[in-house]
């Protein structure tokens, strides 16, 4: 696969980044996707947080009849198995370690990295976070799933890494018994997870960008 390469937002302070959020778009889209996000956020002034955004690449996407659209990795079916190209979806993974590891060798504590992704950018967050051999600061699933559940190899570094699930009740896309079953999956590894519904569909909704903005805020104080 291509690397389509990744927007990046420095600190809106102008002071060096010390901090460093990660966000996977959806299928479809792109990094640019996220850009809104960040001012409505309303971090501490303080926060000299660097958000990098990273493009998809272009791949051909079986359920949509095999045309060509950004997207982490080929989803097979739409069922509630959500049956996926998981060697795709590893590789996008280690892109985005790979440039986890670029933050972490530019001086950026890996306790200070938290890793977002939207629905099909989430499951590859999963795959990311969950695996990744140093410890990380948080992640944050978006209307998502855990596609890896079954394949993946656990880093101890981050048994205890804070795990943020939110989804939407009126989702019909990726439906909420997707994000629930991923949360009571996690549960019973004894991992720190939190759950919040909000009354939406495949999307964000304010009061979730409000809950979002606090998050980070005390995952980076």
């Amino acid at each position: 696969m291509s690397n389509p390469g990744e927007l990046i937002l420095e600190p809106r302070n102008g002071q060096p980044a010390n901090a460093c959020v990660f966000i996977l778009h959806g299928l479809g889209a792109d990094g640019n996707d996220f850009e809104p996000l960040v001012p409505a956020l309303k971090l501490p002034e303080g926060a000299n947080v660097r958000f990098i955004m990273p493009h998809a690449p272009r791949l051909p996407v079986t359920i949509n009849g095999g045309m060509v659209m950004p997207a982490w990795y080929d989803l097979l079916s739409m069922d509630l198995d959500r049956r996926v190209d998981e060697k795709q979806l590893q590789a996008s993974a280690e892109r985005i370690k790979g440039l986890v590891q670029e933050q972490i060798d530019q001086g950026i504590d890996s306790r200070r990295i938290i890793m977002a992704g939207f629905s099909q950018g989430g499951a590859v967050a999963y795959e990311v976070a969950l695996s990744f051999p140093q410890s990380l600061g948080g992640l944050l699933a978006l209307s998502t799933y855990f596609a890896t559940a079954d394949s993946i190899q656990l880093a101890d570094a981050n048994r205890h890494i804070p795990i943020e699930i939110h989804h939407g009740n009126f989702d019909p896309v990726v439906q909420e018994a997707l994000g629930r079953a991923a949360y009571e999956r996690l549960k019973a590894w004894d991992y720190t997870v939190n759950y919040h519904r909000y009354p939406m569909a495949h999307a964000l909704c304010p009061p979730q960008v409000q809950d979002i903005g606090t998050w980070l805020s005390e995952r980076l104080a």
